[in-house]
């Protein structure tokens, strides 16, 4: 840890008492300066700050950067000793006063985390080889993608600061965690003991500290970033080539779980020229006997990749790295990147589910409630086989909307098609054809599916049995996708 067992009493003390939480500041500073701060804008919030008490203090040095005058540092951070805040690393002498000297970051009421100060804060300063990040985006995608069912051990693969660890500590039994980094393990040690938990740390890259160990649990936000290989920054790079970090942890996930477990995990992958990424994802679980579902969140182009990821380490004035970095992707026809969350599942199934897919829209968080209700969703399709789909009744999820987009033309409007659209949930919006449309319409939850089937086949003066083979996949399809759902009894 950074700080003595005591020290890290002293420090909790202190911004317990000083009121350093997250709703604590925020109402401190009220609507307008916290709106500012989250545009980087600190204007409101110095103002209101100014009187300079002990909660004025910590937010003008932690959360605005400000050098801050010795006496009301001393005062905001008692009853730990300014002496031991300078061995930790906490704060630092500056010009005339003290600033952070790491960053310490509220989450919430009872939890902070300890990180490496942000890039943004030392403006043209290169970011250390060993930066241990603190609450960032990736972070907040992931724990809001990780399924929260309560689980005996739960294990988070490159730990950095401890933000997945946090959450995993609430629904788990006990907590593992690992590291590459020497510096990132005292860091979560102390992100763990200042919010009052305890976790087992292990050194080493990735699975090794654990091998031969299973989880019901296991999340990791590693260094996902692709490229030639090159590993300048432990948060950033893992010193594989390409891909080959994603497509060794899915290798490993057979291994780590135990029966029913779930492995999530952010990654990268390329796109190449002439390949169907789709397929070359999906190949990662062949043979793994493990369900998966790959979630594409986002794509960028490599210019757009190559910029954002070296000017988040402040490597961005380097044309050399750039053009590095392009060379690689230009030999290997990479023409995009995409990132997303990967879910897999121990469900010990001969036909395991792999389903890669891309789901661009807002989903209505959190998402790994949606998550594991897909997980759900394959286990009641795997126990229903289509004579047991007949005869289930079915009805319209809640709030599904028609959706149709017409063209004028000179007879008047002309339907061009007809989407699905889900409000909630996971938001999926999806064209469908006259049947689907005649199948949804009629899920009102009080007739079978069969006698649903057997009207549209009078109807459409089709047998019965040559409609049914067509209708009970799309039936599963509308299931698996929500748009339908199965009524109990």
């Amino acid at each position: 840890m950074l700080l003595s067992p005591a020290g890290v009493d002293q420090l909790r003390t202190a911004l317990v008492s000083a009121g350093y939480t997250s709703s604590g500041i925020a109402e401190r500073l009220g609507p307008q300066a916290t709106a500012g701060m989250t545009r980087n804008d600190y204007r409101a919030a110095l103002r209101v700050t100014a009187d300079r008490d002990r909660l004025a203090t910590l937010i003008r040095l932690f959360v605005c950067g400000q050098t801050e005058p010795e006496p009301a540092v001393v005062a905001a951070l008692a009853p730990l000793s300014l002496t031991d805040a300078l061995a930790a690393g906490l704060v630092e002498r500056h010009g005339d006063g003290l600033r952070q000297g790491i960053d310490l970051e509220p989450y919430g009421d009872t939890w902070w985390v300890v990180s490496d100060v942000p890039a943004t804060a030392r403006p043209g300063q290169p970011l250390a080889a060993d930066h241990v990040l603190g609450i960032g985006g990736a972070s907040t995608t992931l724990v809001g993608a990780t399924m929260r069912r309560e689980v005996g051990t739960a294990l988070d693969l490159g730990t950095g600061s401890g933000v997945q660890a946090l959450h995993l500590a609430t629904h788990a039994r006990s907590v593992t965690a690992t590291d590459l980094s020497a510096r990132s393990l005292r860091f979560a040690a102390t992100t763990a003991a200042l919010s009052g938990q305890r976790w087992e740390l292990l050194a080493g890259d990735l699975t090794a500290p654990v091998a031969g160990r299973r989880f019901d649990l296991v999340v990791s936000n590693p260094p996902f970033v692709v490229g030639p290989g090159t590993a300048t920054h432990s948060y950033r790079d893992s010193g594989r080539v390409g891909d080959s970090l994603a497509t060794e942890l899915a290798t490993a996930a057979p291994g780590l779980l135990t029966e029913g477990g779930t492995m999530q995990y952010l990654a990268n992958w390329v796109h190449v020229a002439g390949e169907d990424w789709r397929e070359r994802v999906a190949g990662w679980f062949t043979g793994s006997g493990l369900d998966a579902w790959v979630i594409q969140r986002e794509v960028a182009d490599p210019m757009a990749y190559v910029d954002l990821w070296l000017a988040d380490a402040s490597e961005h004035t380097d044309p050399q790295r750039v053009a590095t970095w392009l060379d690689w992707f230009d030999a290997h026809k990479v023409e995009a990147i995409g990132f997303g969350v990967i879910s897999l599942r121990r469900g010990g199934h001969d036909d395991p589910v792999v389903r890669v897919e891309e789901l661009r829209q807002p989903v209505q968080p959190p998402m790994g409630d949606q998550i594991s209700a897909w997980f759900d969703r394959q286990d009641w399709l795997r126990t229903h086989d289509p004579d047991v789909l007949l005869a289930q009744r079915f009805r319209a999820a809640e709030g599904l909307q028609l959706r149709q987009e017409a063209s004028m033309g000179p007879d008047g409007w002309a339907v061009d098609r007809q989407l699905l659209a889900m409000p909630n949930g996971l938001r999926w919006t999806e064209e469908v054809d006259p049947l689907v449309l005649a199948l949804v319409g009629g899920a009102d939850g009080r007739v079978p599916l069969r006698d649903q089937i057997a009207v549209l086949a009078v109807a459409h003066e089709v047998a019965e049995s040559e409609l049914a083979e067509a209708a009970v996949p799309i039936v599963g399809h509308l299931v698996e996708r929500g748009f339908v759902e199965p009524v109990a009894g």
